[in-house]
């Protein structure tokens, strides 16, 4: 399970270049920053939607989602989780299609959203910026091929020892340890590939065994060493 997209925020960083910001006139200066702005979003609800036309990208400027697509059968398959500095919506942009996935916030957070024709304009007049993009998508589709490797060749206990130390690389630690992020039992199923009942019966195999901390759905990872090599991680 490959980590997220690295920092996207030095692409956004051209938005507030003077230079860079010459491609555009007076007019579309004024209608770009009437149009950009910095939006709330409360736990629970989507930044974009599976489906819904792409008018725009969401650079994250604080908290955490998890983007998802939904199965036949209406569940919910994780993709990733995307935190600050990471670019929601460019794929479908660059595509011309819909989202491709939801994007729904697992606490309160704070994105900054930019207007699709903006966006576009500078990926066609900057070729600093276009080379950027160029450079981040290349890093995700190697990621990516991480990700089936691991789900095609890792057994389920070597798949949950490596989406915990990802989790916490990704998302973090609060002032106890705990994954900053808690995520439901049928969550980390999703996550790691398997049933729901077999997660929680190996979240606990790796409690008894002290590997992890459990506090409702809080876990913290007690033996890092062991559960990288459980999960046949580089340190």
């Amino acid at each position: 399970m490959a980590e997220t997209f690295d920092d996207f925020t030095v692409l956004f960083n051209y938005f507030n270049n003077a230079e860079d910001l010459k491609i555009f006139n007076s007019d579309e200066l004024h209608a770009l920053e009437t149009e950009k702005k910095v939006i709330q979003i409360k736990k629970g609800e989507n930044i974009i939607e599976e489906g819904h036309a792409a008018n725009g990208v969401y650079l994250i400027k604080s908290g955490t989602a998890k983007l998802y697509k939904v199965g036949f059968m209406g569940k919910e398959q994780i993709i990733r989780f995307s935190k600050k500095g990471d670019l929601l919506g460019y794929r479908s942009i660059l595509s011309g299609g819909t989202f491709g996935m939801t994007a729904t916030a697992m606490e309160e957070m704070e994105v900054e959203f930019i207007p699709e024709r903006f966006f576009v304009r500078m990926l066609e007049e900057n070729s600093k910026m276009s080379f950027e993009m160029l450079k981040l998508i290349s890093k995700q589709l190697g990621n990516a091929a991480d990700t089936i490797t691991i789900l095609a060749q890792k057994t389920v206990r070597e798949r949950l020892a490596e989406v915990l130390i990802l989790l916490e690389n990704s998302i973090g630690n609060d002032k106890d340890g705990y994954l900053r992020i808690s995520l439901t039992r049928e969550e980390m199923a999703n996550l790691i590939g398997t049933a729901t009942e077999s997660a929680i019966r190996l979240i606990s195999e790796f409690k008894n065994d002290k590997l992890i901390e459990v506090d409702g759905r809080k876990i913290k990872i007690l033996e890092h060493a062991k559960i990288k090599k459980l999960g046949h991680i580089d340190a």
